[in-house]
């Protein structure tokens, strides 16, 4: 493999904007899409988050398939259901949207820690990423599936030399971190502005 795991992904984030600023759909999920082979290295550990963000891919795909002009802007899937009322819908784009930003926010969170904090061990690292991010928008039964998952993570050591690559791993994921978490700020300042920011598992 060329360069490393992050590689994809950070050359995706180079198209993530139009000349205009604004964030486009298909470069964006497919910078998430980047992340799933990570998760991968991660075994059973990360299982349920993996089906989780391809699930919201696929339905975010599915929509911009039905008219991808339109959807070619990716706040254009909220504004449309928040016309038809349907943003807060458990079946929406706009929840779809909102549950991916967050798992990608666990996932940057997760990678800063393995980054900035080289004695943790991976249940740290995995706990303390899970406890800043989605643990609050999780019920009681998401939560405790996710301490028992965390439980099946391979050891740091193990799960370093999984994702080495060719490249220097470090500041590849410094920079996925650095460059990704701006765009997932404002992915949830835009909902917070309709007020769809602060949605919980049903």
């Amino acid at each position: 493999m060329e360069g490393t795991v992050f590689t994809p992904a950070l050359e995706e984030m180079k198209n993530v904007k139009s000349d205009r600023g604004e964030l486009l759909t298909k470069p964006f999920l497919d910078v998430c899409k980047h992340i799933l082979p990570i998760l991968d290295k991660f075994g059973a550990a990360m299982t349920v988050v993996k089906s989780d963000i391809g699930g919201n891919i696929s339905r975010l795909e599915a929509k911009y398939s039905t008219n991808s002009s339109k959807f070619n802007y990716l706040f254009s899937f909220v504004q449309a259901e928040v016309e038809t009322k349907t943003a807060k819908s458990s079946s929406s784009c706009t929840n779809a949207l909102l549950w991916l930003t967050r798992a990608m926010d666990f996932l940057v969170e997760l990678f800063r820690n393995l980054h900035d904090h080289q004695d943790w061990s991976m249940t740290q690292v995995c706990t303390d990423s899970y406890a800043k991010s989605l643990k609050k928008w999780h019920g009681w039964l998401a939560s405790s599936s996710f301490t028992v998952a965390i439980k099946l993570a391979p050891e740091r050591k193990k799960f370093m030399e999984l994702i080495g690559g060719t490249g220097d791993l470090d500041p590849d994921m410094e920079k996925f971190c650095t460059t990704f978490s701006p765009i997932l700020q404002e992915i949830h300042k835009f909902l917070a502005g309709f007020g769809l920011d602060g949605m919980k598992a049903s």
